[in-house]
């Protein structure tokens, strides 16, 4: 008996795998062509002048000013200055401070390795936080 059960529990096996092999290869390969980016000498990629780095969205970051980084920045009049966001988190770049927000730039929530640019045409020091984690504040001064 149990050498009827060894005989037939082979011979489900052959059929299971005879079956399994006899459909068709139905994975997805990936498209390679349409993710794969080559370099274009002609163009310049556009580097970021402030990161929020990942993790940020945790209190602590304020104490090694580290939650935009750099969170001094120093440019000239007319300049722009480019945030993008590393982090997992949404974050945003809203002028002021958070407590008494000012109009005069606000990105919206970004979306991790979203960017936001803003140029400044005027002098003096502009403050910034994010309007999500309130202790992420930083400063543009512009001379």
């Amino acid at each position: 008996m149990i050498k009827k059960i060894f005989v037939l529990g082979i011979v489900g096996i052959i059929i299971i795998a005879s079956i399994a092999l006899s459909f068709p290869n139905t994975t997805v390969e990936p498209d390679l062509e349409s993710t794969t980016v080559e370099p274009d000498l002609e163009s310049t990629t556009v580097e970021p002048d402030i990161i929020m780095p990942s993790k940020v969205s945790r209190p602590g970051c304020e104490d090694e000013n580290r939650c935009y980084i750099p969170s001094e920045i120093f440019i000239e009049k007319g300049e722009q200055v480019i945030w993008v966001n590393e982090d997992s988190a949404f974050h945003s770049v809203t002028s002021g401070f958070y407590d008494s927000p000012t109009p005069l730039f606000d990105s919206g929530h970004l979306d991790p390795f979203e960017t936001y640019t803003v140029t400044f045409d005027e002098s003096g020091i502009f403050d910034y936080f994010c309007t999500l984690h309130p202790w992420m504040m930083g400063q543009v001064i512009v001379e």
